[in-house]
Order: structure tokens, then C-alpha cells, then sequence
């Protein structure tokens, strides 16, 4: 299962990498939105994981390009340091699958990421 994971924060974006790696996942990872969108555009992936703050395009530019342009299904998890609620309305809005408040925990996110995907444990 591949995964893109566009997070512009460093550390988190690679300890979120690791551990998605050894738990059997391929991830692609971006620290700019405009990067992370060329590739989903070239490329075939199971779910995107997008902070919603980042350069180039945010989460939410991620997650309408992939329901209005290409008008794909694929999970969209949507991180975020913001703690207000209707940032997360609009995330479910536009068609986010999920939405997730760092700071992230792993096990939770893999739990979500297992469901989306429809992978039982």
C-alpha cells in the first residue's frame, strides 16, 4: 500500500514515515503541498495523509484537487495543529475521510489508516 504523507514539519513528517514503514507501508513523503499534488497526479496511491498548513498548497487545496479535479475517492486524512472546530467541518466538507489534531499518535493513526483501507489486524 502506498501512501503519500505532506507534512512541511520535519520531524514529524519523518518519524511518521518510519513508522508507517515498519508497519509495511511505502510512503512517499513532501514538505510542500505543490509537490505533493504533482505526484498525485503521476502516481497511484492508497491514501493521502496532508497537513492542512503547509507551502506551495495546503490540506484542503490537496483534498479539493483530488475530489473536484481528478474526482478520486481515495482516503484523505487531514492533520492539523489547529484545534477549531469549524476547520474541521469544512476539512469534512470539502471530503476529507478523516481529520486528526496533532499531536499525532501513531497507534491512533495507523488504527485510522488500517479502517480506511479496509485492513483488519
Amino acid at each position: 500500500m502506498r501512501i503519500v504523507l505532506a507534512e512541511d514539519n520535519d520531524i514529524l513528517r519523518k518519524s511518521l514515515s518510519f513508522f508507517l514503514e515498519s508497519k509495511g507501508y511505502e510512503v512517499d513523503q513532501f514538505s510542500d503541498g505543490k509537490e505533493a499534488l504533482e505526484a498525485i497526479e503521476t502516481n497511484n496511491y492508497d491514501l493521502v495523509l496532508t497537513d492542512i498548513n503547509m507551502p506551495g498548497s495546503s490540506g484542503m487545496e490537496i483534498t479539493q484537487y483530488i475530489r473536484q479535479r481528478i474526482q478520486s475517492d481515495i482516503p484523505v486524512i487531514i492533520l492539523t495543529s489547529s484545534g477549531v472546530e469549524q476547520t474541521e467541518l469544512d476539512s469534512f466538507d470539502i471530503g476529507a475521510n478523516e481529520f486528526i489534531a496533532k499531536p499525532v499518535s501513531p497507534a491512533v493513526l495507523l488504527v485510522r489508516i488500517n479502517k480506511l483501507l479496509g485492513i483488519r489486524i
